[in-house]
């Protein structure tokens, strides 16, 4: 089960003349810039990832690329993957190939996990590339299906009104929870593959709460995969965020879970709304911030491409726009 949020990130394209690509990262705060990137080895690189999809793509331009982010990374809020998704699609219109968002997320996804070798899973690229509300089922052959749940207007506003984000005030990197996890699925006597299952189980359920909107029960199960998922390494958890989790639960959430890998970022609750102040006033108290949020169902979107802008040939004659969705003015 996964729900992509209007946190965005970006990055503007410009044409060089130079030969040289440079890449500006306002998250990192950082400035480079390289002759040949194809020789380069870019494990352990500040900007890896975007050096990593340039060199993967394979394509020889001379380009400055801005990158920026609404939330900073290590909070659990699939950045990586997000930055990964954005800079292929981003090369791919630029250098006119089709990915379709199939493609656009397994080619993301191989990235991460073959060139630059992390311990991935490849939910967080299908989310970014996808976008919306999807039950996303991963084969055994590699294959991978995307299924939209579309709810009813009425019933997916509610389920979004009952959702709240805290960041729980730690931003960390989610390799070493995930290496831990993975060195333990590949023991037998470790118990972490039985857990493994037992959340997946969880899917089918959530899914069918959704569906014919029994929000409160989905709530409920979120509650029981973050227990479950608590035993899967121990760093997926801590003192401050059970005090944070256990605190939301005693002053009216349903449920809840931390988002990504676990260990920091933010803290997902379910909690219906007479109870929602009660629960930010606890938060609030124990230092947690809360972040509006929104669903996004737009998936990786080129904004503008045009050659009007930068006098590129390569630039096309497309602009897209988000849609505006109308309210009643009283």
């Amino acid at each position: 089960m996964s729900a992509a949020i209007n946190k965005h990130f970006y990055t503007v394209l410009e044409k060089r003349n130079d030969g040289k690509i440079q890449i500006i990262s306002a998250d990192l705060r950082t400035v480079e810039t390289w002759q040949d990137i194809a020789r380069m080895e870019v494990r352990g690189n500040a900007l890896e990832i975007p050096l990593a999809v340039i060199k993967e793509f394979g394509c020889n331009v001379s380009v400055n690329l801005f990158l920026a982010s609404e939330i900073p990374p290590g909070t659990g809020l699939g950045s990586s993957a997000s930055v990964c998704v954005n800079l292929t699609k981003v090369l791919a219109t630029y250098n006119r190939v089709f990915l379709s968002k199939y493609e656009l997320a397994d080619r993301a996804f191989h990235v991460a996990r073959n060139v630059l070798g992390r311990p991935v899973g490849k939910q967080d690229e299908y989310a970014s590339a996808f976008g919306g509300l999807n039950f996303i089922s991963f084969h055994q052959d590699g294959t991978t299906h995307v299924e939209p749940l579309n709810l009813e207007p009425g019933l997916l506003r509610e389920l979004q009104s009952n959702l709240l984000l805290f960041f729980t005030g730690a931003s960390h990197h989610s390799w070493t929870i995930l290496e831990e996890q993975d060195e333990s699925t590949r023991r037998t006597d470790s118990g972490t593959v039985e857990y493994l299952h037992e959340i997946r189980k969880l899917t089918e359920p959530m899914k069918a709460a959704l569906i014919a909107g029994r929000l409160s029960e989905f709530g409920l199960l979120l509650h029981q995969g973050w227990e479950i998922k608590k035993q899967l390494s121990s760093k997926m958890s801590n003192a401050r965020i059970n005090e944070m989790y256990e605190s939301a639960l005693r002053n009216g959430a349903v449920g809840g879970k931390i988002t990504g890998a676990g260990g920091g970022g933010f803290l997902l609750l379910f909690c219906q709304q007479q109870q929602q102040e009660a629960v930010r006033k606890a938060l609030v108290a124990l230092g947690a911030q809360e972040m509006g949020f929104d669903f996004d169902f737009q998936g990786a979107q080129v904004v503008a491409d045009d050659p009007f802008i930068d006098g590129d040939e390569n630039g096309g004659t497309r602009w897209t726009f988000a849609p505006i969705v109308n309210k009643a003015v009283a």
